[in-house]
């Protein structure tokens, strides 16, 4: 049954679920592969437990979004049973809905990352107008660096220092990256985290479930 306002997830889970729905476009999996590619693949999942997943994934099931399958055979003594998710119609539709939202949340750190991770299967202006997003949050956050850098450097200390360059640099590297990404996708040729460029800027090869290089993706952890 459709989840009702009063059983809406936080954003937190929400963006779980978004990545699973993601993940199981491409075909039925099982918790563990399930939770092994969101580790893998995605910096905010890399410390996700079961005690996530499970919820999420009966979420999705309850929602008429995903569908669960028990194996034909029961499992050995002692070992779980390996539940196949598959995507529904209702679930590919919904997951459709939610890459075509380009609003400012999407250009927050997390839910940037997990967007960007899906971008092969989002529409180009909305990978535009997240981009451009993305790129005006980091842009107000280099600023907010310096200007806080300026004002308490005289109070600093070699190693406050040395961490507030840090995050400077940081910043200013992703929205380097940014910038051609997005010149790449006014292009029409997009040529993402140093692939090569495609054909078009709808069929641009985005992170695959298998990889995870951006700037802002390597350095994201969240504990479960």
């Amino acid at each position: 049954m459709p989840r009702t306002s009063a059983s809406k997830p936080s954003r937190r889970a929400a963006l779980l679920e978004f990545a699973i729905l993601g993940l199981l476009h491409d075909g039925p999996l099982h918790g563990y592969e399930l939770r092994k590619r969101l580790t893998t693949a995605l910096g905010i999942f890399r410390a996700l437990s079961y005690g996530s997943l499970y919820p999420a994934l009966r979420s999705l099931v309850e929602a008429g979004h995903i569908s669960e399958t028990e194996p034909a055979e029961p499992p050995l003594a002692g070992k779980r049973a390996r539940i196949t998710y598959e995507l529904t119609a209702e679930g590919k539709e919904h997951f459709q809905d939610l890459v075509a939202q380009s609003g400012p949340d999407a250009w927050d750190d997390d839910d940037f990352d997990v967007r960007f991770a899906f971008f092969s299967r989002t529409e180009a202006q909305v990978r535009l107008r997240i981009l451009e997003g993305r790129r005006s949050r980091l842009e107000e956050r280099l600023a907010n660096i310096r200007d806080a850098s300026q004002a308490r450097r005289e109070r600093m200390d070699a190693y406050t220092m040395a961490l507030q360059q840090h995050g400077e640099d940081r910043a200013e590297r992703e929205v380097r990256w940014l910038e051609e990404l997005i010149n790449a996708e006014r292009r029409g040729t997009g040529t993402p985290a140093g692939g090569e460029p495609s054909t078009g800027a709808d069929s641009t090869t985005y992170l695959s479930s298998d990889d995870s290089t951006h700037p802002q993706t390597e350095t994201k952890k969240i504990k479960e």
